[in-house]
C-alpha cells in the first residue's frame, strides 16, 4: 500500500500532521510519499510525484485547506486517485475537520469507513491566433456545420482526432492511464509520460494544438493587466447566446460554485451536479443572467474579435496560464473522469452552505 501525502508547508499545524502520519503509516507497513504543495504548480514536472503515481497510490492525503487540494487535483488528474482533505484552511469546503486528528481519518479511510463523492470536473481546450480551430476554421463559427457532422465537442472527441482518444479519456475509449497528470504547459502533454511508463507519441504535424488543461473549481478569462475589459462572444453547444464586453467570464463545476462564481453572482450548486456554470463577469449590460448548463453541454469564449489592448488572461483554479501567443477561443466541457473526494464525518452540503454564507 502506497500513500500520497500533500502538505501545506507554510502552515505549522499541516507540518506537525504529516510527520504524525508518516509515524502512523509506518506503524502499519504502509509506504508513502510527502510532498510539499508548494512544489505544485504549473512550473515544474513534479518527477517526484509522478513517480509516486506510477508505482501506484492508493489515496492521497492532502494537510491544508481547498488551495492544496486544487493543486493536488490538478496533479492527480483523471487518474482516479482518491483524495482525502484535512483541513488546515480556512473554509475548507473541499476538506474534512482535523478537529479528530488525521490518523483518525486516515485509518477510517483506510477501514473503508468513508463516503466518495464523485466531483466534475472541467476539460478546457484552448486556440490561440495562427493555430487551426477544429470548429470554426472557416470563419463561420458553427460548430455543427464541420466536414463531420458528429465532429464536435459535446459529441465525443472534442478534438475529433481519434488517434489521440487514448490520451485524452475520451467516454467510449481507454482512458489515461494512472499517473498521467495533466500539465499546466501544454506543450509537455505529449512528452509528460511518467517515470517507468513510455511517454505518449508527439503528433509529427499535428492539426490542432494540444492546449488541454484541467480544473477542479473553474476556469475564470479576466481582463490583463491594462485593465481594459474586454469583447467576448458566448455559445453553448453551438448555438450562440450573446457578444459581451466586460470584466470576463467565469466557468465553474458544481464544486467551484463556492469559490470565483458565488462571488460574481453565481448560484449555489450542489456538488452532485454535473453540469457547468457560467457566470459573466461584470458585463456592460443590464441583461446578463448566470447560465446552468446540461452535463454534455460545451461552453464556448470566443476571443478573436477582442483587441490586442484589450487582453485576455487565463486562470486554472487561481493558477495563470502563459501563452505564447492570443489566445482566440477557448473551449470548455466536463471532464471524462470524475476526481473523487472522500467524506470522513462531516456535515452536509446545504448545512455548511448555510452556516458559511447564510
Amino acid at each position: 500500500m502506497h500513500i500520497l501525502i500533500v502538505r501545506n508547508n507554510s502552515n505549522s499545524k499541516a507540518v506537525d500532521a504529516s510527520l504524525l502520519l508518516a509515524t502512523y503509516l509506518a506503524t502499519q507497513g504502509a509506504d508513502y510519499t510527502l510532498v510539499n504543495s508548494s512544489d505544485l504548480s504549473c512550473q515544474g514536472d513534479h518527477e517526484e510525484l509522478n513517480a509516486a503515481l506510477a508505482s501506484g497510490v492508493e489515496m492521497a492525503v492532502v494537510l491544508g485547506g481547498d488551495g492544496t487540494i486544487l493543486r493536488t487535483a490538478q496533479q492527480i488528474g483523471t487518474s482516479g486517485v482518491p483524495i482525502l482533505g484535512m483541513n488546515f484552511g480556512r473554509l475548507g469546503f473541499l476538506a474534512n475537520t482535523s478537529e479528530e486528528g488525521v490518523v483518525s481519518a486516515v485509518a477510517a479511510a483506510l477501514a473503508g469507513d468513508v463516503v466518495a463523492e464523485q466531483r466534475t470536473n472541467l476539460q478546457i481546450d484552448v486556440v490561440c491566433e495562427g493555430e487551426p480551430d477544429p470548429w470554426c476554421d472557416d470563419g463561420d463559427c458553427h460548430p455543427e456545420r464541420g466536414a463531420d457532422p458528429s465532429c464536435h465537442p459535446a459529441h465525443g472527441d472534442p478534438l475529433c482526432h481519434p488517434e489521440r482518444s487514448a490520451q485524452r479519456g475520451v467516454e467510449g475509449s481507454p482512458a489515461a492511464p494512472a499517473g498521467l497528470a495533466p500539465s499546466c504547459h501544454p506543450e509537455r502533454s505529449a512528452q509528460r509520460g511518467v517515470e517507468g511508463s513510455p511517454a505518449a507519441p508527439a503528433d509529427p504535424a499535428p492539426a490542432t494544438p494540444l492546449r488541454t488543461f484541467f480544473a477542479l473549481n473553474e476556469l475564470a478569462v479576466t481582463r490583463g493587466a491594462h485593465g481594459r475589459i474586454i469583447d467576448f462572444g458566448l455559445g453553448v453547444s453551438g448555438a450562440h447566446i450573446a457578444d459581451m464586453r466586460g470584466d470576463g467570464l467565469v466557468v465553474a463545476t458544481a464544486t467551484g460554485s463556492t469559490a470565483y462564481a458565488l462571488s460574481a453572482g453565481g448560484p449555489l450548486v450542489s456538488p452532485g451536479f454535473t453540469g457547468l456554470v457560467v457566470v459573466p463577469l461584470a458585463p456592460h449590460t443590464l441583461h446578463s443572467r448566470a447560465i446552468v448548463t446540461a452535463s454534455n453541454d460545451v461552453v464556448e469564449m470566443d476571443l478573436s474579435r477582442n483587441a490586442e489592448t484589450r487582453e485576455a488572461t487565463l486562470f486554472v483554479d487561481g493558477e495563470l496560464l502563459v501563452f505564447d501567443r492570443t489566445v482566440r477561443r477557448v473551449y470548455i466541457r466536463r471532464g471524462d473522469a470524475p476526481t473523487v473526494l472522500l467524506r470522513y464525518q462531516r456535515e452536509g452540503f446545504y448545512e455548511h452552505a448555510a452556516r458559511v454564507f447564510f
